[in-house]
């Protein structure tokens, strides 16, 4: 909810305390954070149990919140998202630690498919609530009801969960390496959608790709890394299912540019806009319902087929943009949108499952499972600071950053209909 409470609120936080030129940052801020925190999930689950990880992550994302209550700049909101992004990459990882240790291998699909359909509840709500603040003119207020919401979970969290149960698991060592060297890459790939384009816009990505470069040769030489060891495994399948993944999730940060575009494109209310951005996750959502009651074959269908739907809607919704768009353009527009979150819904449960199953060593499968929610933070983090600098390269016209953003995006996700054949090859 407070991912699409944000989309929905952008223009209207921009238009009252400006910083139009670091809109990506505020999801960046956001994810970066979450990426480091998820590396934390084994420690607080050793140290204090699931009832105190959960109730320092809802606290944690608590303060974002306050702190965004009362943010007087762009850079101060920034900063009070960067504080969620360490609570919300928490709870996340929280989410997906547990499937594997708490339930059978038969109700993993179901399980995975249940924490990712909760994408759902923020569908539905987050728009709905984010679009009537930002009519209200009272966005500060969205951020106070997060605020709430996360305190009244903290409290419930204490009663649900046991205090004394902690994990056996050994916590393993933090990859500072490489988790410095990718917030650096995403700093630099936000950089470059501030500085004035041309030379040292081109000098930034370079940097940022290069980081990138960095951190994957720092992920495979280092002791400690953000991913399995396994990912890394001549042979293993679970490089390309971590890639498919990343590539599917890459799609979803349209969403977070969406709402801006309809309201400017098309004249839509910042209720309709919000909708309108979050078309893709219903797609995702309803296709889900359908896909984790498929057998293995259907699974790997799913899979091979998944980047070509979202590749092709989003794709679809590039080159249908205009100025003045009229209503049956705006329907088009959410059926493409409905069209490529499908794919993701078709495949993201029987990924999942593929993860935790590449392995028979429990803790190596229980790492497996976990990377899922930083491998989807990291893919998040990396493509929202590329989308803001290809809306920037679009100058003064709307239309033009629309669709350099959205073809930019479908360029990534493109790259998972290769690895999509990877990951379901026969083993």
């Amino acid at each position: 909810m407070n991912l699409y409470f944000t989309a929905a609120l952008m223009p209207s936080i921009v238009e009252d305390i400006g910083g139009e030129r670091y809109y990506a940052w505020v999801a960046t801020g956001f994810l970066m954070a979450a990426v480091i925190a998820s590396m934390l999930v084994s420690r607080l689950l050793s140290v204090g149990g699931a009832a105190t990880a959960y109730l320092v992550g809802f606290l944690v994302f608590a303060a974002g919140a306050a702190v965004n209550v009362v943010s007087p700049t762009m850079e101060v909101l920034i900063v009070g998202r960067v504080v969620q992004g360490f609570g919300g990459g928490l709870l996340a990882g929280l989410g997906y630690a547990v499937i594997r240790t708490a339930l059978p291998a038969r109700l993993w699909a179901r399980a995975a498919g249940l924490v990712s359909a909760m994408w759902g509840v923020g569908t539905l709500v987050g728009p709905a609530l984010g679009g009537v603040f930002a009519e209200l003119g009272l966005w500060r207020w969205a951020y106070g009801l997060l605020l709430a919401v996360a305190v009244v979970l903290a409290s419930l969290t204490r009663k649900a969960l046991p205090r004394t149960a902690k994990s056996t698991a050994r916590p393993s060592p933090i990859p500072v390496v490489p988790l410095v060297l990718l917030t650096l890459a995403a700093s630099a790939f936000s950089l470059s959608s501030t500085v004035a384009p041309g030379v040292a816009t081109t000098i930034a990505l370079v940097v940022g790709a290069l980081l990138i470069a960095a951190f994957l040769l720092a992920e495979i030489t280092g002791s400690v890394s953000v991913l399995p060891k396994l990912t890394y495994t001549r042979g293993s399948g679970l490089t390309w299912i971590y890639l498919t993944v990343a590539a599917l999730c890459a799609g979803v940060m349209t969403e977070n540019f969406i709402p801006l575009f309809g309201q400017k494109l098309a004249g839509l209310t910042p209720l309709a806009a919000g909708l309108l951005g979050a078309a893709l996750s219903v797609g995702w959502v309803v296709a889900q319902l359908f896909s984790v009651n498929f057998a293995a074959a259907g699974a790997r269908r799913a899979i091979r087929i998944a980047p070509l739907l979202l590749t092709g809607g989003l794709l679809a919704y590039a080159l249908t943009q205009t100025d003045d768009a009229s209503p049956a353009l705006v329907i088009l527009w959410a059926s493409a949108l409905f069209l490529a979150g499908t794919g993701i819904g078709l495949a993201f449960p029987h990924l999942s499952v593929a993860a935790m199953s590449s392995t028979d060593d429990q803790a190596e499968g229980a790492k497996a499972a976990a990377a899922l929610n930083t491998t989807q933070l990291i893919s998040y983090a990396v493509t929202s600071a590329i989308a803001g600098t290809l809306i920037r390269l679009g100058d003064d016209s709307l239309v033009d950053s629309a669709r350099l953003m959205t073809v930019g995006i479908a360029v990534l996700t493109a790259l998972g209909v290769a690895t999509a054949v990877l990951a379901t090859r026969r083993r």
